[in-house]
C-alpha cells in the first residue's frame, strides 16, 4: 500500500506521548482523525487519508531524517521519495500473510495499537532479541546491486536510502495495547522476525505489517564531511540507525481487513487485484489530506538544532531519554487562509482542485506578481462574480459556479485541508492556492456569512485538549469553529 502523501510533519506521537509534544519529529501518514491524542473511533471518523485504501483510516508514523552539518553545526531535512515542489513524500506499508497457517491469520481488532523498534537503541540487539533484524536499511542502486545492513550504511546510496521496520505479528489475544506498547505482541519464534510460529505466550497470529521509507540521501552525495561516516541523523539524535522505529494505531474497518486477509492472495501485491479494495483514494486525494501543524517551530530548512531536546548520539551505548527538557506547548493549528468575512464580506470556503485543461473557474482570470487575496476578490467582485480562486501564488480566477468535472466534484471537500499552501506573490503572509489548487473565497452578499465554520476553532480549555479537539473535529465529523 503506497501512501503517496504525508498527513503532518511535527513533534507528535499520541502513542508514546499522548496529549503533549513529542521529543522528536515524526512523519505521519494515514487517516486525518489523527491528533495529539487519538482513538480508534477518532481515526474511523477521518474525513480523508494520505493512504489509498478507503477502509483503512489507520495512522502510521516514523522519525524524520536530517542531514547534519560538520560537527553538528546545522541540520537540514532530507526529503523522502517523491517529495518536492509542494508534493509531500510518503511511505509504503506492506500487509503480509506470513506464518505456518495463513488461513488462521487475524485482522487487528478495534482499539489496537503497537510500536516496533526503539528510538533509544544504538547497537545491534542480535537475532534473538527485538528489534534485531526487524530494523534494517537498504542502500539503493537501481543500476547495480543494492546492499542490506542493520545500521545506516557509511556509503553513498545512488538512488537513496530505504529504512525498514517489521512489526511483531504474535498477539496475546487479550490486550489491545500495553504499557510499553510492545508487551502484548511478540515476534515469531525460531529466530525469524518476519515468519514462523508464535510463542505460547502470544499464540494468536495477526496479519504482518512492514514499513518502508525511502530518503533521498543521494541529494547530499557531494556533501559528506568524511568518506568514513555518513552525515545523516534521525530526529531522535540517532546517527547509527539502530533507533529507527515505527508506530501504528489501527483505524481499519476490521471486517474489511479480515476479508482482505482471507481472500486477497494474489502474489502481485497490487491493491487493484484485491476486490475488497474496489474504491481507492487517488494520489491527488492522498496528497490533499493534510493536517495543519500545531507546534510553533520549524522542522525543515536549515536548523541550528534538532527540534526538541535530542543530543547527537553515535552509540554504541543505549541512549537514555532526556528528562530535563523545557516543555513545549501545543499551539493553535497553522492557518492557511485569511479571514475576510468582516473586512470584505467574503468568506473562505476551502481548497478546490483545478486543471489547466479545464479550469474550475472560467468566468474571468488575471495574474500579477503583486497578487494578494484582496486584489483577487476586488477583481472578481468588479467583474460581477461571486467566487474568487487564487492559485500558484499569482493567479486569480472568477466564476459563480464550479466546473462540473466528469471524474468528480471540483468544489472544496468539507474538512479536507487540501494542497493550498503557496504564499501570495504580493503578501508572503497570505496563502494563494498551490499547484492545481485554488484557495476559494465566496461573496456573502445576498446571504449570511457562516464565519468559516469549517476552518476556525473556538476553545477555552488547555492547549493540549483544545488542539486535540481541533484536529478531531476539523477532519472527523460535524462543523466546528476553527
Amino acid at each position: 500500500m503506497p501512501c503517496p502523501g504525508r498527513l503532518v510533519l511535527e513533534r507528535i506521537d499520541p502513542l508514546i506521548f499522548p496529549g503533549i509534544v513529542s521529543p522528536h519529529v515524526h512523519t505521519v501518514s494515514g487517516g486525518s482523525g489523527f491528533g495529539f491524542e487519538t482513538s480508534y473511533a477518532q481515526q474511523r471518523a477521518s474525513a480523508c487519508s494520505s493512504c489509498p485504501v478507503k477502509q483503512d483510516l489507520s495512522a502510521y508514523w516514523t522519525p524524520k531524517l536530517y542531514y547534519m552539518g560538520k560537527d553538528g553545526s546545522y541540520f537540514e531535512d532530507v526529503p523522502q521519495a517523491g517529495e518536492g515542489n509542494g508534493v509531500t513524500g510518503g511511505m509504503t506499508v506492506y500487509y503480509e500473510q506470513r506464518g505456518p497457517d495463513p488461513a488462521s491469520l487475524l485482522a487487528f481488532p478495534e482499539d489496537f495499537r503497537m510500536i516496533a523498534g526503539d528510538p533509544f537503541q544504538r547497537n545491534f540487539t542480535g537475532q534473538q532479541a527485538a528489534p534485531g533484524y526487524a530494523v534494517s536499511f537498504v542502500c539503493l542502486d537501481y543500476s547495480g546491486t543494492s546492499s542490506y545492513s542493520t545500521e545506516m550504511p557509511n556509503q553513498n546510496c545512488p538512488d537513496g536510502l530505504r529504512a525498514q521496520v517489521y512489526f511483531p505479528s504474535c498477539w496475546d489475544g487479550v490486550h489491545k495495547d500495553s504499557a510499553d506498547h510492545k508487551s502484548h505482541m511478540a515476534y515469531p519464534i525460531g529466530g525469524h522476525y518476519d515468519n514462523g510460529a508464535c510463542p505460547e505466550s502470544h499464540p494468536n497470529q495477526t496479519i504482518s505489517i512492514f514499513y518502508e521509507v525511502i530518503y533521498q540521501t543521494d541529494l547530499f552525495a557531494d556533501r559528506w564531511h568524511s568518506p568514513e561516516h555518513h552525515p545523516f541523523i534521525f530526529a531522535s539524535g540517532d546517527r547509527t540507525g539502530y533507533g529507527f522505529h515505527g508506530d501504528f494505531i489501527n483505524g481499519w474497518d476490521v471486517t474489511a481487513l479480515q476479508s482482505a486477509v482471507d481472500t486477497c492472495t494474489n502474489d502481485s501485491g497490487n491493491l487493484a487485484d484485491c476486490p475488497v479494495f474496489a474504491d481507492l483514494y487517488s494520489d491527488a486525494e492522498c496528497q490533499a489530506c493534510k493536517l495543519p501543524p500545531s507546534v510553533a517551530e520549524p522542522t525543515t530548512g536549515n536548523l541550528t538544532t534538532l527540534p526538541g531536546c535530542n543530543p547527537v548520539s553515535n552509540g554504541p551505548a543505549y541512549e537514555n531519554p532526556i528528562t530535563t527538557c523545557p516543555v513545549t506547548p501545543i499551539g493553535a493549528p497553522t492557518q492557511y487562509f485569511t479571514d475576510l468575512t468582516s473586512a470584505l464580506g467574503w468568506e473562505y470556503v476551502g481548497c478546490a482542485n483545478d486543471s489547466m485543461a479545464e479550469r474550475t473557474f472560467q468566468g474571468a482570470s488575471t495574474s500579477s506578481n503583486t497578487m494578494t487575496i484582496e486584489t483577487c476578490i476586488a477583481y472578481c467582485k468588479t467583474s460581477g462574480f461571486s467566487l474568487a480562486g487564487l492559485e500558484y501564488g499569482s493567479q486569480c480566477y472568477c466564476d459563480d459556479k464550479y466546473y462540473q468535472d466528469p471524474s468528480g466534484p471540483r468544489s472544496p471537500v468539507p474538512n479536507v485541508l487540501g494542497d493550498c499552501w503557496q504564499p501570495c506573490a504580493g503578501d508572503g503572509k497570505q496563502v494563494c492556492g498551490g499547484s492545481a489548487a485554488l484557495s476559494v473565497y465566496k461573496s456573502c452578499e445576498g446571504g449570511k456569512c457562516v464565519g468559516n465554520d469549517l476552518f476556525r476553532v473556538n476553545g477555552s480549555s488547555s492547549a493540549a485538549t483544545t488542539t486535540t479537539k481541533r484536529r478531531r473535529h476539523l477532519h472527523g465529523h460535524g462543523r466546528v469553529r476553527l
